[in-house]
């Protein structure tokens, strides 16, 4: 019987956290609503225009790397053909073609965009004054 009692307890003591939770959820949400009035919260659910722009950002940073390859895979082939130096030309500028491939992703991925997606142009540029 006293083991009935005390679940008893626990279930109200839960069911009452549950609702102080909904509450302050419920209080957090018209919070936030007051904070930023043009936006609804069902805007925040699946975040479609983020989810596309983060594809879009995935999707060019990939095709960098891959141009970049595939550049310095025909720049190696062409030498490879005229000078008759195969397939170290090939070896060399396929080499040179994914290192600077990877060396625009990392650039292009640390730049800050604007809203409208681009870059600005003061954003990239390091300049020190000594």
């Amino acid at each position: 019987m006293a083991d009935d009692a005390r679940n008893n307890d626990d279930l109200e003591k839960r069911h009452t956290d549950e609702a102080a939770l909904s509450a302050r959820l419920r209080r957090l949400g018209d919070e936030l609503g007051r904070q930023r009035p043009g936006e609804s919260p069902e805007m925040h659910r699946g975040r479609p225009a983020a989810d596309a722009s983060g594809y879009a950002r995935g999707f060019r940073l990939s095709s960098e790397l891959v141009a970049a390859v595939l550049v310095g895979a025909a720049i190696g082939w062409a030498l490879d053909r005229v000078f008759g130096i195969s397939p170290w030309g090939m070896i060399v500028f396929l080499l040179l073609g994914f290192a600077v491939g990877v060396v625009n992703v990392v650039r292009a991925a640390a730049a800050p965009e604007n809203d409208a997606g681009t870059r600005r142009q003061g954003d990239a540029d390091t300049r020190r004054e000594d």
